[in-house]
């Protein structure tokens, strides 16, 4: 018999923890260092790299932040490894790839960071630019041979080799304060979330250029696609959820009780775990498009993954 398992981050509370799904109980919590932020879990699903952002948002002035990453053994829930990222801070932006090496962007100094073996070793492999300013997020293709810097101060889009530091990024212009982002499974088109033009686009990867674009709930700042194919974006100044499909016509508006920071799906694809401000977590009917429970967290729930765990 398996059991459903959120692993979510709660920034504010500087905490990794793991809740039952289905009735909200919180059944471990591993304390980190202050604001811990964006996580990604390898293809096992056994390990989890938490990287040290260090501060409360990218706005935050005076505070380098933090230069690790931390490996957490999901089964004993407890922390293995810490990667340096020195002298490369706020670490931010995730990625793995389908070699399970791990990817980390210093926004602090724009910079990619890579790790070949993130369980076996402490510094990086190799550091290459992202080519923008403030590169909060990335996309990487599943090779890992691609990455497009997502730069909220240059308000760009920088497509690079991880792997290769002699080639020159190229950039483009999406539109202003570019943030949320979802590569298509073919690698083709980059869908883009512009924060401060209420936007969503899609950027061919080839030319670099928009192929199209579509009006968003106000403030989007993060794209999921969600099992049945729908681009969703969580629109962080207002209490909503805007839906697309793949060409960007619009699929509706679903209004939610606070503000969206973050979401994640069940493999099933039926429901959702959207992280909530005032901290909680909805559980969404994707079909129906309605909140079926929800269910307290410590402060400012984020980044989630649902874990199924056999008993």
């Amino acid at each position: 018999m398996s059991r459903d398992v959120l692993l979510l981050n709660q920034k504010c509370a500087h905490t990794l923890s793991l809740f039952d799904a289905t009735s909200g109980e919180e059944l471990n919590h591993l304390r980190l260092p202050d604001y811990p932020h964006e996580f990604v879990v390898d293809s096992t699903g056994r390990y989890a790299f938490v990287g040290h952002y260090g501060i409360l948002g990218a706005d935050c002035i005076g505070d380098q932040g933090g230069c690790s990453v931390f490996v957490v053994d999901l089964e004993t829930f407890t922390l293995i490894n810490t990667l340096s990222t020195w002298p490369y801070y706020r670490i931010h932006g995730l990625g793995i790839d389908d070699q399970d090496r791990l990817y980390a962007m210093s926004e602090g100094h724009n910079t990619l960071l890579l790790f070949n073996t993130p369980l076996a070793q402490t510094t990086p492999d190799l550091a290459v630019s992202s080519g923008g300013y403030k590169t909060h997020l990335f996309a990487l293709t599943k090779a890992g041979d691609w990455a497009y810097g997502i730069n909220l101060l240059s308000n760009t889009i920088t497509k690079f080799k991880p792997h290769d530091a002699t080639f020159a990024p190229i950039a483009m212009i999406p539109g202003r304060k570019p943030e949320g982002n979802s590569l298509s499974a073919d690698g083709r088109t980059l869908f883009i979330s512009n924060r401060d033009d209420d936007s969503i686009v899609a950027v061919d990867t080839e030319s670099m250029t928009v192929r199209t674009s579509a009006t968003t709930g106000r403030d989007p700042n993060r794209i999921y696609r969600d099992p049945k194919g729908r681009l969703i974006t969580t629109n962080y100044g207002e209490s909503s959820l805007s839906l697309f499909d793949e060409a960007l016509a619009p699929l509706g508006t679903i209004q939610l009780e606070a503000i969206p920071i973050a979401m994640s799906f069940h493999p099933d694809g039926e429901q959702a775990f959207v992280s909530l401000k005032g901290d909680r977590i909805a559980v969404l009917d994707l079909e129906s498009g309605q909140v079926r429970r929800s269910f307290a967290t410590r402060a400012e729930p984020d980044v989630s993954c649902l874990l199924v765990r056999d008993h």
